[in-house]
């Protein structure tokens, strides 16, 4: 389960973010990270995944 989260954080970073965590601050963050630049989301979603295993 935890590959397929990873898959969709790379494809949409938002939605791995929230499939792991929910909608709070790490979310919202990862939203902000998306719109400034896509890389630094895809970065910050497979940090959330990884940590909250």
């Amino acid at each position: 389960m935890e590959l397929i989260k990873i898959i969709i954080a790379v494809i949409l970073p938002p939605l791995g973010v929230f499939l792991q965590v929910g909608i709070g601050k790490h979310f919202w963050l990862n939203i902000l990270l998306t719109i400034l630049g896509y890389i630094p989301g895809i970065i910050h979603a497979i940090w959330v995944i990884a940590k909250n295993k």
